[in-house]
């Protein structure tokens, strides 16, 4: 079993920056890729950015430039920097991980991004 808690999200204002964390515990076995997406209301969950233990990154159109993705193996954490805040960028917010060893994405519990024009 593996879990994720997320930390960091919250209000800001339009051209602030917030940073999410995510940290993994439990049988953390062969890492694949860790990952950032969210859900605004009313539309499908989507991809921000994924990071793979080789380090290589992808990133939304929609938020290239603006977002940073990195990690910190040793803790099995990773985060989310998010600067030039707009409000489309208002959604929930979840960490995901994959492993080699297992088909199914684990995912975080969620966390609220809200930028206020």
């Amino acid at each position: 079993q593996v879990q994720l808690v997320e930390s960091g999200g919250g209000l800001v204002q339009a051209g602030g920056s917030l940073r999410l964390s995510c940290a993994a515990s439990g049988n953390i076995v062969s890492i694949n890729a860790m990952g950032w997406y969210r859900q605004a209301a009313g539309k499908q969950r989507e991809l921000v950015a994924n990071i793979t233990t080789g380090g290589s990154t992808d990133y939304a159109d929609s938020v290239k430039g603006r977002f940073t993705i990195s990690r910190d193996s040793a803790k099995n954490t990773w985060y989310l920097q998010m600067n030039s805040l707009k409000p489309e960028d208002t959604a929930v917010y979840y960490c995901s991980l994959d492993l080699w060893v297992s088909p199914a994405t684990s995912w975080g519990q969620g966390t609220q991004v809200t930028v206020s024009s």
